[in-house]
């Protein structure tokens, strides 16, 4: 009686055992990126077969971004990690590099003609990351991104490429939304100063002048002579507005615009741009179209 209690007693735990090693074969693959702007992107080309999940959030600044411990979990599980590339990612290139041995990791910079790239004009020969600024670039880093997945995921090749060929045609849009808007400031107007220099980009494509208080990466500082420099250039130019960021503390162009008011000329906050970070999700600056747009229609009518 013993011997056959034992015996039903190993079978029992060799059959939990087995169904605990059971693959899930209902599990979606995980697609982690490092920005929203990616996010967006995954969500729209995978987001009816994969699961997406977003590093950093509203707010967040990528060029100071370290990885937490939620995020390594996150990255470990992944089917595939999205990011930016061109340095954005500075303090997570070592773990995005390990990761890279062992899972597809794909960086929308490698999707960009190298002669499309900025350098920096202030950090040697730095590239310039801000690549989703210039809708038309985007376009470029959408595509490449795209038929890269369609190899990863062979099963759902076909809708990745119908969902890549709403989203461009709904870039394509936009794009053109975006030089319209930026038309309606008289030339001489058409000068964005920012908290930092994210909008270069946004500037050759759109024929504007960009000035940043600090360069295209938040770690480097600015100085009382960037604040008197870059007052100068308000006055000069009788510039009425300027913007701040969600990414990056308001102080920094609030000491400008007090520079400015002390010398006699009085200068805006024109509004709220986004640059480095998108809005909250499940708003419409929560997209990439969004905020794009929301970007587009704030310096234009400040401006204008």
């Amino acid at each position: 009686m013993k011997i056959s209690r034992l015996l039903l007693l190993v079978l029992l735990l060799s059959l939990g055992a087995c169904q605990q090693k059971e693959p899930q074969t209902n599990e979606k693959p995980l697609i982690v990126a490092t920005t929203g702007m990616l996010g967006d992107l995954a969500s729209r080309l995978c987001g009816g077969f994969a699961d997406v999940e977003v590093l950093m959030g509203p707010g967040v600044d990528p060029h100071l971004y370290k990885a937490s411990q939620g995020d390594m979990q996150l990255i470990s599980s992944a089917s595939v990690i999205l990011y930016n590339g061109l340095h954005l990612e500075g303090k997570m290139v070592e773990v995005l590099e390990k990761s890279a041995r062992s899972k597809p990791v794909l960086a929308a910079g490698a999707f960009v003609d190298t002669d499309a790239i900025l350098n920096s004009e202030n950090s040697g020969a730095a590239s310039d990351p801000h690549i989703w600024m210039d809708v038309d670039i985007w376009l470029k880093a959408v595509s490449g991104i795209a038929d890269s997945l369609q190899g990863l995921f062979p099963a759902a090749a076909e809708e990745i490429a119908k969902s890549k060929s709403n989203f461009v045609n709904e870039l394509k849009a936009l794009n053109l939304e975006v030089d319209s808007l930026i038309q309606l400031i008289p030339s001489e107007s058409r000068v964005l100063i920012t908290s930092h220099d994210a909008f270069r980009y946004f500037g050759r494509a759109y024929g504007m002048e960009v000035k940043g208080l600090q360069g295209i990466s938040t770690v480097s500082e600015y100085g009382l002579r960037d604040v008197s420099n870059l007052s100068d250039l308000i006055i000069s130019r009788k510039i009425k507005s300027v913007f701040v960021e969600t990414s990056v503390s308001s102080k920094s162009l609030e000491s400008v615009v007090s520079s400015c008011k002390k010398q006699g000329w009085e200068v805006s906050i024109g509004g709220t741009l986004y640059s480095d970070s998108m809005g909250e999700s499940g708003t419409s600056k929560g997209t990439y179209v969004g905020m794009i747009r929301h970007n587009a229609l704030t310096i234009s009518n400040s401006l204008k």
